[in-house]
């Protein structure tokens, strides 16, 4: 009304007013004509905090909060709006009461009831049936190779190996090559070159075929060392029997060969490891080749097998070093240094080996 306050007759903000704190009336709300202050006597007084007056908190008053009175917080009193645990009001906190918490009520929170969050419900919780998604379809994840660091990583790794691999082996071609007693031992005791081989060949089928160990560190640099020094026992033995002419040119002819073909495979945008099955057969028809060239003793027939022998490598060289990059077709994982590192160090020695082979043939 004009004149009057927005606020309620209780809640004025301007300065308390005569029915702030007037006396109770039904309902719990002060009267008319009420005093400032609760009188000296209203702890005691009927409306007071003893039990029995009306609106007050003993129980049995109406609108009390005592059990049973109507409206009131106890259990039972309909229209009620919180219970302090009270079972079977309606409305109210306790078990079965509609719309309460307790379980078996509907719309509860127990187990069972219609539209609650227990089990049972219709309106519960959504639970997926359905199995996540298997972990190799999932394109989200990177795997090694999308991270350009990593790769670079893992291939410098693989060259610093390699690096290591043809310096000792070439420190051994030296060795048997300008040492003549070392020449001298090598060519009376063949039986070594045997030995060498054997070693090799286990070292070769345990790299190859055993995943967990060519990975697993330090035992991978362990068999890898063995196969190099195996290896390089054998072909020191082989360029024994070669001018020392002979062997300077191949090793020469090698280097160039292999470090065009490494830079160009890392340089071009052709696939070369899509070729790889290709070259798995043709690696087979030349090893029946080779086993042809030992029964038919012939010097033109044996070029040409050597020739055939170094281009086929060349070839496998390019495709294992494009092995490495990890943008092809086929690639390694940034675990299997060793494996890129022997791959890479058994096609430089065989091309090698070929082209000693063809100078020593054209040589007579």
């Amino acid at each position: 009304r004009p004149g009057q306050s927005a606020f309620p007759v209780a809640f004025d903000t301007n300065m308390p007013g005569s029915t702030m704190f007037g006396g109770p009336t039904p309902g719990g709300f002060p009267a008319p004509g009420g005093v400032p202050f609760p009188p000296p006597s209203a702890f005691g007084a009927p409306g007071a905090y003893s039990p029995g007056g009306p609106g007050a908190y003993s129980p049995g008053g109406p609108g009390a909060y005592g059990p049973g009175g109507p409206g009131a917080y106890g259990p039972g009193g309909p229209g009620a709006v919180l219970v302090l645990d009270g079972p079977g009001g309606p409305g109210a906190y306790g078990p079965g009461g509609p719309g309460a918490y307790g379980p078996g009520g509907p719309g509860a929170y127990g187990s069972g009831g219609p539209g609650g969050f227990g089990p049972g419900g219709p309106d519960n919780v959504y639970h997926s049936e359905e199995d996540p998604p298997p972990f190799h379809e999932n394109q989200d994840f990177d795997f090694g190779f999308d991270d350009k660091s990593v790769r670079r990583a893992f291939i410098r790794k693989v060259f610093l190996v390699l690096s290591a691999q043809l310096l000792v082996t070439f420190a051994f071609v030296a060795v048997f090559t300008f040492v003549n007693e070392v020449k001298e031992f090598v060519r009376v005791n063949t039986w070594t070159y045997f030995v060498s081989y054997a070693v090799f060949f286990v070292s070769v089928c345990v790299i190859s075929c055993c995943g967990n160990l060519r990975r697993k560190h330090p035992w991978n640099l362990v068999a890898l060392s063995v196969l190099t020094l195996s290896m390089s026992y054998m072909v020191g033995m082989i360029a024994s029997f070669h001018d020392t002419d002979s062997v300077v040119m191949a090793v020469g002819i090698t280097a160039v060969v292999c470090f065009t073909v490494v830079l160009f495979s890392l340089q071009t945008k052709y696939d070369f490891t899509s070729c790889y099955g290709v070259l798995f057969v043709c690696l087979i028809v030349l090893i029946i080749f080779g086993l042809l060239c030992i029964f038919i003793r012939n010097q033109i027939l044996q070029i040409v097998y050597a020739g055939l022998g170094a281009l086929l490598f060349t070839c496998f060289l390019a495709v294992d070093t494009q092995l490495l990059l990890g943008n092809k077709q086929l690639a390694l994982s940034p675990e299997e240094y060793v494996f890129a590192a022997l791959n890479l160090y058994t096609d430089i020695i065989n091309i090698f080996l070929y082209i000693l082979a063809i100078i020593g043939k054209a040589k007579g």
